[in-house]
C-alpha cells in the first residue's frame, strides 16, 4: 500500500487501492484507519481520497542521518559531480533491491538530470544495475534479472536490453572496462556510466553513477570519466566501514534474508 500511493501523491479513492492491490474493501478500509491512525496517511477530506503524508519521509531520512552514509559518501559524490559536471547518484545493495540513497548535482547550467530520490534501480537496463551485475557471474547476474525481470518495454529507454544475450553482451564488455555505460537504456535522451563500490576480493555494496543528457554526456567523454570514477568507488569502498549501512554484511541478491540464512 506504500508503494502504492508513494507512486500517486494525489491521492487515490478506497475502491481504487482496493481493486489495485487485489484487497477486499472491508480489510482495505480497515487498513487505511490504522495507517491514519499511526500517522501514515490521511484523507484529502472527508470521505476523499487516501494519501501519504510526509512520516516516511521522515524516517527514512532519519535512518539515512544515524546510518552516517551521507558524511562518508557526500564529499566523494560532489567531487565527481564538480569534475563531470553533471548528475551523480550512490545506490546501495540490499538483497535483490538496488536503490538509490544520496546525490549530488554537478550541473549549473543548461539541461539538469535530477529524478527522484529512494528509487530501485533495476538491474537490466541501468548503469548502477549493470556495475553491480558486472562483478557477477553470467548466471548468478541472470538469476537477479530473472527474479527482477525486465520491465516492461515502454517504461524505459529505447536501448533498454530485453533478453539475455543483449544484456550479457553489455555486461561482458562492461566488465573489460571495469565500469558499466549506457546509453538510452533506462531514460530516453540519457546516458550513464557506473562503477561497483566494494572492497576487493568482496561483494558490492553498491555503486555509483554519472549520468546526464546524451547530447553532452557523449560515449567519448564516459570513457574518459570512467577510470578516475573507480577511483571514486575504491575510496567510497575503503570509507565503507565508517557507515553501519555501508559496512553490515547485508544479504546478497538471491541470497535468504535475516534468520533463513541461520
Amino acid at each position: 500500500m506504500f508503494e502504492l500511493l508513494a507512486d500517486e501523491p494525489l491521492g487515490l479513492p478506497l475502491a481504487t487501492i482496493a481493486d489495485r492491490l487485489q484487497m477486499p474493501r472491508s480489510a482495505t478500509h480497515r487498513l487505511l484507519s490504522d495507517l491514519i491512525h499511526h500517522g501514515y496517511v490521511r484523507q484529502v477530506r472527508d470521505h476523499g481520497d487516501y494519501v501519504l503524508t510526509t512520516k516516511l519521509i521522515a524516517i527514512g531520512l532519519s535512518f539515512l542521518g544515524a546510518s552516517g552514509i551521507v558524511d562518508v559518501a557526500q564529499p566523494i559524490l560532489d567531487r565527481v559531480a564538480e569534475a563531470s559536471g553533471e548528475f551523480v547518484r550512490l545506490s546501495i545493495l540490499d538483497g535483490d533491491r538496488l536503490t538509490w540513497v544520496a546525490r549530488a548535482q554537478g550541473a549549473r547550467s543548461g539541461l539538469r538530470y535530477d529524478p527522484e530520490m529512494g528509487a530501485d534501480a533495476r538491474f537490466s537496463c541501468t548503469a548502477s544495475g549493470q556495475a553491480v551485475l558486472l562483478t557477477m557471474s553470467d548466471d548468478e547476474a541472470l538469476e537477479v534479472v530473472a527474479r527482477q525481470g525486465f520491465g516492461k518495454a515502454e517504461e524505459y529507454g529505447p536501448n533498454a536490453p530485453a533478453t539475455a544475450t543483449a544484456l550479457m553482451k553489455a555486461l561482458r564488455l562492461a566488465r573489460t572496462r571495469g565500469f558499466s555505460v549506457t546509453v538510452e537504456t533506462f531514460t530516453p535522451g540519457m546516458a550513464a556510466l557506473a562503477a561497483p563500490v566494494r572492497k576487493r576480493g568482496e561483494a558490492p555494496i553498491g555503486a555509483i553513477s554519472v549520468a546526464g543528457p546524451h547530447v553532452r554526456f557523449t560515449e567519448e567523454r564516459m570513457l574518459a570519466l570512467g577510470p578516475d570514477l573507480l577511483i571514486a568507488a575504491d575510496e567510497l569502498a575503503a570509507a565503507s566501514s565508517a557507515s553501519p549501512l555501508l559496512s553490515s554484511r547485508r544479504p546478497q541478491p538471491g541470497e535468504p534474508h535475516g534468520l533463513a540464512r541461520l
